[in-house]
């Protein structure tokens, strides 16, 4: 399965909200040839680490696609750039993150292709509880560790909760 993040905390084109701006992402995925097969339930979390920043959307999808790793972020960057996504400092606020989070269980160190699994996604609540409501029983191809010791070893101050609708 090839799994991404998708997120957003500021107002998109338009001044669509970070919602919408991620549902017409997904949308504009699907119109490039990306099969968007499960999406999880819309989250709000708190920026990681900590700031004054609006609280982000957060879900996380499943794709089937014919795409080499590295072909498929760098569409993914597409689609941000799209949205009006500027890239800058690092953890900032923007209107669209699409993260490559795994790629059929693909390791890479990045020679060439994306770091795989994603590096940060074992520690990121906003990553792994949207997963565990679409692939339970995801572990993660690196560690092993399963999806549930991943969610127990946390950090308790990652404010996340599910969206309603």
């Amino acid at each position: 399965m090839i799994l991404i993040g998708i997120g957003a905390n500021l107002p998109g084109p338009g001044q669509i909200d970070a919602r919408a701006t991620c549902e017409a992402a997904f949308r504009s995925l699907e119109d490039r040839g990306i099969e968007v097969t499960v999406t999880s339930p819309w989250y709000e979390s708190e920026p990681v680490p900590r700031s004054d920043q609006p609280w982000y959307v957060n879900a996380v999808a499943g794709l089937v696609c014919g795409l080499a790793p590295g072909e498929l972020l760098a569409l993914l960057h597409e689609v941000e750039a799209a949205f009006g996504r500027v890239r800058g400092a690092p953890n900032g606020a923007r209107t669209l993150d699409l993260d490559l989070l795994d790629h059929d269980g693909v390791i890479s160190e990045g020679e060439g292709w994306p770091i795989l699994p994603h590096p940060r996604l074992h520690a990121r609540a906003f990553v792994l509880l949207p997963l565990r409501d679409i692939a339970p029983d995801w572990t993660h191809p690196r560690s092993g560790a399963a999806l549930d010791a991943l969610i127990a070893a946390l950090p308790a101050d990652q404010r996340i909760r599910r969206m309603d609708g």
